[in-house]
């Protein structure tokens, strides 16, 4: 049951992002899918079957992969999300050394994923 609420949140998070471009929707979709591998597979099936975001997250869930493609734009976007971070907090520098460490720390598991499956 709570699974099954926490999917239908996530969901409904990441379908912001569809309407709001710096609100992420994959990573909440991503959540959504795995909080529905039990508690509804029908969801996560529907998840699974969009047609730009479907293959990616069933590859990541499934297998633990992510395309070149998805690790390139993830670097990005966590490479804008430090330029932005360091801006926004500049002269507070154990916020900006906290917000890069996590963001390092992102980067460095995404770059550590495979591509292909194993």
């Amino acid at each position: 049951m709570i699974a099954r609420l926490l999917g239908f949140l996530f969901l409904a998070l990441g379908a912001i992002g569809i309407f709001l471009p710096v609100w992420p929707t994959t990573i909440f979709w991503i959540i959504a899918a795995l909080a529905f591998t039990r508690s509804s597979p029908a969801m996560r099936d529907w998840i699974y079957a969009r047609p730009k975001l479907g293959p990616p997250i069933r590859d990541f869930v499934e297998q633990g992969t992510l395309s070149r493609a998805s690790k390139t734009g993830a670097i990005a976007g966590m490479s804008l999300a430090a330029a932005i971070s360091t801006a926004l907090l500049w002269g507070r520098w154990t916020w900006i050394a906290v917000a890069l460490g996590l963001i390092a720390v992102g980067m460095a598991y995404v770059l550590t994923r495979p591509s292909e499956p194993v």
